[in-house]
Parts: C-alpha cells; structure tokens; sequence
C-alpha cells in the first residue's frame, strides 16, 4: 500500500478506546458513516487484536501512537496497512520502516521535519495542529513545498476545507469525532453523526476545491 488510499480517504479517524472490543465498535460506527481510513492507537488495550479484527473484515485500518519498536511490528503482524508515531525517533521509525509500510512520523517544527525525512518517513503528521493552526502548515511548506502531511489535534468540520486548501495530503480528527467518554459510554450513533458531520465537510471542501 502507498501513501495514496489515506490521500484518496481524505480523513483518518483516530480513535483511542478502553478495549479492543470498544475500538472495533467505534471503527465500524465512523465507517458506516463514510470514514475510510482508520487509526486504532497503541494506547488502547488489545490495540493488535482490533487492528487484525478489522482488518479482516477489509478495512484500511493502521495503528496510531507507535512509540515502541516491538508495536511496529505487532502492528504490521496484525494486518495494519499504515503505521503513524506521535514523533520521531531513530528506533521507532527504523522498525516502522522495515515493515514496508506507509510511515508516518509526528512533527512540529522544521527541525523535526527535516530529521524525519532524513530518516525516511513517508509522510509526517502535523501534531497537534490545533496548537500551531493552519499558518503553521502553510510556513512549513515554504522549506519544504513537496512536504506531505497529515495534520491531527484540532482538526474539526468547520477547519477541514482550511487545511486541505493549504496543501494537506488528508486529516485526522480524534477527539472532534472519537470522543473517548462516547467510546467509553458506548454512544456509538453519536459517533456515527460526527462521524458524517465531518464527511460531508470533506466532501464539500473537495468540491469547493474543484470550482475555484
């Protein structure tokens, strides 16, 4: 897999949830709503376990906060079909990497983007992005103009069309769609409307992108 089903997705859904079984049922609540692209992060228990349950059923799933060697490859055992860390690390990244699939390495600063090119990432994710807004994706493409991101944290349905106008290859909303008292409370159809809530802004920032 290349980095192009999660440009053609558009939107990651990054969800954190106390189990394996609360994750499988987050997962499928914000893909029936539309959601492609899935990130199950290393800090749910049984991440590995939810990861290969939906990926059996077909899902682009991945695995999220990947801080750990030994979850690189965990991940890639379990079917995951792209590998996402909150930052950049030679170890963490050199494991994600030697699975050969899509990696991408948390950034910040220009500094750190640099250092995660230089150690092979394929795309970065800007994060949290909320903290530096969209200025912040729009100052680091002028170093780095080819640069690929994926900004996450603060991402919502009003801001979306702002940061795929300013050059980001997709989105990741975590707690804007995923909240994790809904998760935890099994509020699953309030997943599914944020869930929608934020494809219909995906949609309609791609179509605006068209006319102009």
């Amino acid at each position: 897999m290349s980095l192009d089903a999660i440009a053609e997705s558009g939107l990651v859904a990054v969800i954190r949830a106390p189990s394996a079984d609360a994750a499988v049922a987050a997962a499928e609540a914000v893909a029936q709503a539309g959601v492609r692209a899935l990130e199950i992060t290393f800090t749910t228990p049984g991440a590995a376990a939810a990861i290969a349950r939906l990926a059996d059923r077909g899902l682009l799933v991945g695995a999220g906060t990947v801080v750990e060697p030994r979850q690189a490859q965990e991940a890639h055992a379990s079917g995951a079909r792209f590998l996402v860390s909150p930052g950049v690390d030679d170890d963490v990244l050199g494991a994600m990497r030697a699975t050969g699939l899509p990696t991408l390495a948390g950034v910040f600063t220009a500094s750190e983007v640099m250092r995660a090119r230089r150690l092979g990432a394929s795309a970065v994710k800007l994060f949290p992005a909320g903290h530096g807004g969209v200025g912040l994706l729009r100052a680091l493409r002028e170093p780095f103009p080819d640069l690929r991101v994926v900004p996450t944290g603060g991402v919502t349905p009003e801001n979306l069309g702002d940061w795929l106008a300013a050059g980001a290859l997709a989105v990741g909303a975590g707690g804007a769609m995923c909240p994790q008292d809904a998760i935890r409370e099994g509020r699953f159809e309030e997943l599914r409307e944020r869930a929608a809530g934020f494809v219909r802004a995906l949609e309609t920032a791609r179509a605006d992108s068209l006319v102009s």
